[in-house]
């Protein structure tokens, strides 16, 4: 089982990035996916995450702004953000949520059973 997140770089305040979150080993349509990040300094912080049957959260400071989706057939999830601010600064990390866990509007980190390695994301003028 393996997740790779990518599609980090360097992007001005108001700009945008797609991240892309590859995965192998397993059937992307089985299982939930979270997406989360951790800022210098901070701790790693759930921000969105979607269900096989759809469904998706993302926590307040990202709502409006982030869309989280998945191309079953591609195995990749995805992460839209727009209108990025500096205080998005962060390495951007995929993961797993067990077989037939559901992921909730709280986006929790503990229960992961898989990490992608991160992609940075500098919002940055």
């Amino acid at each position: 089982v393996q997740l790779q997140a990518s599609g980090g770089g360097l992007v001005q305040p108001g700009g945008s990035l797609r991240l892309s979150c590859a995965v192998s080993g397993f059937s992307l349509g089985l299982y939930a996916i979270g997406w989360f990040r951790q800022a210098p300094g901070k701790e790693r912080e759930g921000i969105s995450c979607d269900n096989s049957d759809g469904s998706t959260y993302y926590v307040d400071s990202v709502k409006g702004r982030f869309t989280i989706s998945r191309d079953n057939a591609k195995n990749t999830e995805y992460l839209q953000m727009n209108s990025l601010k500096a205080e998005d600064t962060a390495v951007y990390y995929c993961a797993r949520y067990p077989f037939r866990a559901r992921c909730s509007p709280s986006v929790r980190r503990d229960g992961m059973d898989y990490w992608g390695k991160g992609t940075l994301v500098t919002v940055s003028s």
